[in-house]
């Protein structure tokens, strides 16, 4: 695959618009309500800029690609959005909402995988959906944590701790764990980490799945194949060391 099959990058500062809203499944209040606004949004730590300004407009029910160099400023841009971490310039709504990972009403809205999703040696493969699938009320926590398992492939790890899994199928595990709970937006950082062709393929049909169903996406990746087949939108960080 050649540098061409990448999206053009922005060249000055970072800065996205999107429009055309996601089809029937929004409700006409969500229709109403950006998925991201963000104006000149940066992040730095003394004189050290973690991310440089950026610009972001993305409608309800659309898929945000984000590439760069590493330390570009993806990550950082990633827990900005999820709450995770604070910003120290600009301004940012998530879902009509001030990001902020220890509010129930964000956390409803918007979830995601950024860096490793708490595991316990205690519980199998299958008990770690079912806590998440009881702590969000959904009903038949069980039946929802092995159907989920099924659409990653995974079912047959159902009763491995998770422990015992290879780094390919820990990453899958950890994407059914975000995958099995409801949520108007879907972050991911990375996803195609430690998966082989033909997991990772599996792994983005699930996603076109979760997008042509009104989920928003917002994703980083060094993945031409993920940019390209999930990116409606692409936003290029740069990288700039000092402020």
């Amino acid at each position: 695959m050649t540098g061409k099959d990448l999206p053009v990058p922005r060249p000055t500062r970072p800065r996205l618009t999107a429009s055309d809203p996601a089809g029937p499944q929004q409700s006409p209040a969500a229709e109403h309500v950006s998925a991201i606004e963000a104006h000149h949004l940066s992040v730095s730590s003394g004189n050290f800029t973690l991310l440089s300004p950026t610009d972001i407009s993305l409608a309800t029910g659309r898929s945000l690609a984000i590439g760069g160099e590493n330390g570009s400023g993806k990550t950082t841009l990633l827990s900005v959005l999820t709450g995770l971490l604070s910003a120290t310039a600009g301004t940012v709504a998530v879902c009509g909402l001030k990001p902020d990972d220890r509010r129930s009403g964000f956390r409803a809205a918007v979830t995601g995988l950024i860096g490793r999703a708490p595991i316990s040696r205690e519980l199998t493969v299958a008990e770690h959906l079912e806590a998440v699938a009881m702590s969000w009320a959904l009903a038949e926590p069980k039946a929802a944590g092995l159907r989920q398992l099924e659409e990653l492939e995974i079912d047959y790890l159902a009763d491995r701790f998770a422990h015992e899994l290879s780094s390919g199928q820990t990453q899958l595990m950890q994407l059914a764990m975000i995958l099995v709970r409801p949520a108007r937006m879907l972050v991911l950082d990375e996803p195609e980490q430690r998966l082989d062709s033909t997991h990772l393929d599996l792994v983005i049909r699930v996603l076109e799945e979760r997008a042509g169903n009104g989920t928003t996406l917002v994703l980083a990746s060094h993945s031409r194949r993920v940019i390209n087949r999930l990116g409606e939108e692409y936003l290029h960080l740069t990288h700039t060391e000092f402020s």
